[in-house]
């Protein structure tokens, strides 16, 4: 394949038959315009977008586009978006249209992916064919660096693998960032000394496009062993430039948030898979792509195949970590490993620092829960003789 195939969900008004739409489409995100116009050249015709195909689906249509390959920068995301996801969105023609995935040719996607995926983070752990159990800091915002790093510290001593901040923490007077990662990670070693496990915990550099990596830079001097970013509020690029940065030499986590203002209807819009391709080809580590049981709306299908858009084999990148998270507790660790398998991270923020006992039995419940779906035992069997994970289910129950 040598140019780019979108892939397209749409609905078009009642004036337009799904050939004109789909052609609609094309048009607008390549060479044409709404009228004829004098300044159009035959050799242009070489970038006009094709359709490849029509197909009804549901209560709409599904098209697959061909834009040429030479219409695209190479190595400019946030131009390809310009023409896979541009102006699509607002033609008139169309009462919705959502586009669903994108397939990029070798010659696209010459950028560095991931330095550490699955694997790599694996290593960092020492962990094997089991998932990963992280924790979000709760509340997101208002902790002073010390309580903060007391709550990294009870959730390591409980037994996560991971840490990060909450979407909305930056570089806030309540909670200074350098003060924060200082206070956390000196936590984070005393826990290592007591339980002889090595834990990452996840700061949010997110910031303006001229100062993140500056951001990232204070961070890792206070010691990060992780970097968290909010992709689609700092733009795929910031990504990019903090995965090739070769000072930055640690996982990069990232969050979705704003995320479901373009994934969540599932007629327009922009679906999950490719913010999750994308994610993989600029360098993220880790990803959130959601739950099968959380509180967040979800559609099981399609988070199946999100993940798998991070984990399948794909121009030769390395695995991304899927993360599972809003809404998780001890009792829905079942349901998500069942579903969606065990090289994934399950992240629970309320389902760990609400658990009755605390922070660190919050943490030991999940680790349980995890246990018990690995041994084939149901979380209510196991909990017979572990009081963390007893506790748990009575207060939230299994589903």
């Amino acid at each position: 394949m040598e140019d780019v195939i979108a892939h397209y969900y749409f609905r078009p008004d009642t004036r337009t038959t799904p050939q004109e739409a789909a052609q609609a489409i094309a048009e607008e995100e390549t060479t044409g315009t709404w009228t004829a116009i004098t300044t159009r050249q035959d050799y242009v015709r070489r970038l006009d977008g094709i359709v490849e195909s029509v197909e009804e689906s549901g209560r709409g249509y599904i098209t697959a586009i061909r834009y040429p390959a030479e219409i695209f920068e190479p190595g400019n995301v946030p131009q390809y978006l310009s023409v896979v996801a541009g102006n699509l969105f607002g033609l008139g023609r169309l009462e919705a249209v959502r586009l669903t995935d994108i397939e990029f040719p070798e010659s696209l996607v010459r950028f560095n992916g991931p330095n550490f995926g699955i694997e790599g983070v694996r290593h960092l752990l020492g962990t094997r064919n089991r998932p990963h159990v992280g924790t979000i800091i709760k509340p997101k915002v208002g902790l002073t660096p010390a309580d903060t790093a007391l709550v990294a510290y009870e959730a390591a001593s409980g037994g996560v693998d991971f840490i990060k901040d909450d979407e909305t923490l930056t570089n806030q007077a309540f909670c200074p960032m350098t003060e924060r990662v200082e206070a956390v990670m000196a936590r984070l070693d005393e826990a290592k000394d007591e339980t002889g496990r090595h834990v990452l915990y996840a700061v949010n550099i997110s910031d303006r496009a001229d100062r993140i990596v500056e951001r990232a830079e204070e961070a890792l001097e206070r010691g990060a062993n992780t970097l968290m970013v909010d992709v689609i509020t700092c733009g795929y690029a910031a990504l990019e430039v903090l995965a090739e940065e070769p000072g930055i030499s640690v996982p990069i986590h990232v969050h979705r948030t704003m995320h479901a203002a373009m994934t969540r209807n599932p007629e327009h819009g922009i679906a999950m898979r490719p913010i999750a391709r994308l994610v993989r080809m600029m360098g993220g580590d880790q990803l959130h792509t959601g739950t099968v049981s959380g509180k967040m709306g979800h559609n099981t299908e399609e988070l199946i195949l999100d993940n798998r858009a991070l984990t399948d084999p794909w121009h030769g990148f390395r695995p991304v970590f899927p993360v599972a998270s809003g809404g998780l507790h001890p009792g829905k660790v079942h349901a998500e490993l069942e579903t969606l398998g065990t090289e994934i991270v399950l992240q629970a923020g309320g389902g760990i620092h609400g658990h009755p006992d605390g922070t660190a039995a919050g943490a030991r419940a999940m680790r349980q829960a995890v246990d018990a779906f690995l041994e084939g035992v149901s979380a209510a069997e196991y909990a017979t003789d572990h009081v963390e994970l007893e506790r748990a289910l009575k207060l939230w129950g299994t589903s």
